[in-house]
């Protein structure tokens, strides 16, 4: 008799209009292995869950190892729970052999007797158990340390996906596919702005990550606007678009195009470098400020708003100004601390930071990201940062629009609280006679 190899697994949540269990289906056949629905119970209102309950079957011991593997990262758990497997770092920035290597969604360990949340959750890093308090926490290669207990294989560790929102009001709703180029932009720009208004309204980070486009587009004054207003609370970018930003507001040029009517500037070529040879000989952009050579711009807003924004280097950057981080490790770091605790980030016309920045967010955090190419949309996505809203366009025409209907919301309610206002002395004189 041939022996059987098969498990039970289970899994929970909104599984239809999630898509969840259909992927949990479409991945063991596309594994060529089998399956059978043992239990399958609807949440009958819209907020109650769903479960179900699967034997999965494998050709051999390895094939249902990574079949189990495989939905295991969709959600799925085996019906009967094991702890984890926990292995020491071997020296430092080592891994064992065999480490759990992480998906940027919301993961829980089970370990003596309880599952444990995994704090600081980043996309392919690994999980280091503090066996004495019973915490857990995703870490990069970079932090690990000899002896830190790591969590090896995938037993004992639960993903929880995020699911469809059941009270769709906002872009990530409104956006039926994963890029747009066909929505009307005034409807995207309205959506955007409508989901920055009340992330703010609600207490929430926003980052920006921007690229040196969005001077090129003539943008940077609507970027300028959205610090200015207080929606931003961080940038991340690198050394171009500091340059062409200063280069812009001494001058009037990005890239040595006048950026108000995109006519060549004379000997406009060299002007690039004359904004860094200004930012080398005042010794950074703090000081241009505070000397009154900078006056307006986006780094003018952020350094006088105390905005945090850490502009990270590269091997093609003229200069790069004394602001940039030229330690790409360090970078990192500081990129890291940035978005801690953010809530949305929005993501102009950069693929380079833009996918680092994914690698870095947990998928709770909602991700914009607006490129007038569809490839660096798509690229982004493809890289598992599978929660982000692409919106295929201008940015220089987008952001503007965007920043209108802010403007509006924000007029609105501060006529609303004058009104109520009048309202309230209205009553106060009228108790009053």
């Amino acid at each position: 008799m041939t022996a059987r190899h098969e498990q039970e697994i289970e899994v929970r949540g909104h599984l239809i209009d999630s898509m969840i269990l259909t992927r949990i289906f479409d991945i063991v056949m596309d594994l060529k292995g089998d399956f059978q629905v043992l239990e399958f119970t609807v949440g009958k209102k819209k907020g109650d869950p769903s479960y179900a309950r699967l034997l999965i079957t494998g050709k051999n011991r390895q094939h249902l190892e990574d079949l189990l593997e495989s939905v295991y990262r969709e959600g799925a758990q085996p019906v009967l729970i094991q702890e984890a497997r926990l292995e020491p770092a071997p020296k430092d920035m080592v891994m064992p052999d065999d480490f759990y290597s992480t998906t940027n969604n919301a993961t829980q360990v089970y370990y003596r007797g309880s599952w444990i949340d995994v704090e600081n959750m980043m996309m392919d890093k690994c999980i280091v158990v503090d066996t004495k308090n019973k915490l857990a926490e995703c870490k990069m290669i970079r932090d690990i340390r000899k002896g830190d207990m790591i969590v090896v294989g995938e037993r004992g560790v639960r993903i929880i996906p995020q699911e469809r929102p059941r009270e769709g009001v906002d872009i990530f709703q409104f956006m039926s596919s994963a890029s747009s180029s066909e929505r009307p932009t005034q409807q995207i720009a309205s959506k955007v702005a409508g989901d920055i208004y009340r992330t703010k309204k609600d207490g929430g980070k926003i980052i920006v990550v921007s690229g040196p486009v969005l001077v090129h587009s003539g943008a940077s004054d609507a970027l300028a606007k959205l610090i200015r207003m207080g929606f931003v609370d961080g940038l991340l970018a690198g050394n171009a678009i500091a340059v062409h930003d200063v280069e812009n507001a001494l001058l009037g040029t990005s890239l040595g195009m006048n950026v108000i009517d995109g006519t060549l500037a004379v000997r406009g070529h060299r002007n690039h470098m004359q904004a860094i040879n200004e930012v080398f000989k005042h010794g950074s952009l703090k000081a241009m400020v505070e000397k009154k050579v900078l006056k307006k711009g986006v780094m003018y807003e952020c350094i006088t708003r105390g905005i945090p924004f850490v502009l990270a280097g590269s091997l093609r950057d003229d200069g790069p100004i004394p602001d940039v981080v030229t330690d790409v490790v360090e970078a990192q770091r500081k990129y890291k601390q940035v978005l801690k605790d953010a809530k949305m980030v929005l993501m102009f016309s950069t693929m380079l930071h833009s996918i680092a920045v994914g690698n870095m967010l947990p998928a709770s955090v909602k991700v914009v990201a607006v490129d007038i190419s569809q490839p660096v949309v798509t690229k982004l996505l493809d890289r598992g940062t599978t929660q982000a809203i692409g919106i295929v366009t201008d940015v220089g025409a987008f952001l503007p629009i965007v920043v209108q209907h802010l403007e509006r919301m924000v007029s609105g309610q501060s006529k609303g609280s004058a009104a109520n206002d009048k309202a309230e002395g209205q009553n106060r004189t009228n108790n009053k006679k």
